[in-house]
């Protein structure tokens, strides 16, 4: 084994990229809130981009390593500490046998992700070694980590081994060391400001005048009732022009739906794979991990996208990972 849980946080998860090919049995894709953070993450350390991490919510875990690691810290700001002293994220970090790794509650952002060199292994259940919390199958034992469980990882592939080489040596006698390169903080979605851009829904001219207008124009505030399953948000009531009576349809992640008291609600990695209500819009792919890293009480803004910009800003991100995964390795001299 790897680690052990000392105290398991809030919400601790393994997750990976999610669970495809499934949902014609009512089995949702699941897998990890912020994708972009997963991958940065994984890339750090030597992983394939859909390895499996821990991932974080509100509040971290404090795990003891049982033996020597590289990992790498991505997403939100959970002010991590390696025996109390404070270890810098969106870098790969070598951590020595029998230290321990600890986390505060959320500074910045909600969800923060632990990779490990060979990505965390548990079960591949259905492709994927996601936890389905809500039908209890999926990383570990299909549950939230608890004290005392133990993770172990998956072999390293030749990078992580010479990365890890490179950051011992540095170590020296320290009980940890990490590169002096990093992913700036821009990067990620915690530290993004923008409005959230959002296609025309397949019901969105059903709306009457003013709830449209209120949809782009008003701000709505993330509600405590808010899951990975979907986020609830209070804010001007969205009515329709007339009644309608819908048959449950296929829904994706990102899907803004308006139930009956027109409070809309954005479905998330753990959603329903149909829904009825009202779909008054769809969160661009690109911008779902700005919803991911929404708390409850922070407040979110609608900004309107065409269908090809959203396609294209997803492409741009595309391009991006695949610089950023060049430009590690250049770094490093692996190439």
């Amino acid at each position: 084994m790897s680690i052990e849980v000392v105290s398991p946080g809030l919400c601790t998860t393994v997750q990976d990229m999610g669970r495809y090919g499934y949902q014609q049995h009512g089995v949702n894709v699941g897998g990890a809130m912020d994708t972009p953070a997963v991958q940065i993450a994984n890339m750090l350390v030597g992983n394939q981009r859909d390895a499996a991490v821990l991932e974080l919510t509100i509040k971290g875990p404090t795990l003891l390593f049982q033996k020597d690691m590289l990992i790498a810290i991505c997403g939100g700001d959970f002010s991590p500490t390696i025996n109390k002293k404070l270890v810098k994220s969106n870098r790969a970090v070598w951590v020595r046998r029998g230290t321990i790794l600890q986390f505060s509650h959320a500074k910045q952002g909600c969800r923060a992700y632990l990779s490990v060199a060979g990505g965390w292994d548990v079960p591949i259940v259905m492709g994927s070694r996601s936890t389905n919390l809500r039908a209890g199958f999926g990383g570990l034992a299909g549950r939230m980590l608890q004290a005392g469980d133990r993770l172990g990882h998956n072999p390293q592939s030749s990078f992580s081994l010479y990365l890890a080489k490179q950051l011992e040596q540095k170590a020296r006698d320290h009980a940890f060391s990490y590169t002096d390169w990093f992913i700036p903080s821009s990067y990620f979605a915690h530290s993004q400001e923008r409005g959230v851009r959002v296609i025309r829904g397949d019901q969105f001219d059903d709306f009457t005048a003013e709830s449209r207008q209120s949809f782009f124009e008003q701000a709505f505030q993330v509600s405590p009732q808010s899951d990975r399953m979907g986020y609830r948000l209070k804010g001007p009531t969205l009515a329709l022009t007339s009644s309608l009576e819908l048959i449950s349809s296929a829904v994706t992640t990102g899907t803004i739906q308006v139930p009956p008291d027109g409070q809309p609600i954005i479905l998330m990695a753990d959603r329903q794979t149909i829904g009825g209500y009202p779909k008054i819009g769809y969160v661009a792919t690109v911008d779902l991990p700005i919803i991911a890293q929404l708390r409850p009480g922070e407040t979110i803004r609608f900004q309107e996208i065409s269908l090809h910009d959203a396609q294209r800003a997803l492409h741009e991100r595309e391009r991006t990972m695949n610089e950023i995964k060049l430009g590690m390795e250049l770094t490093v001299g692996w190439r």
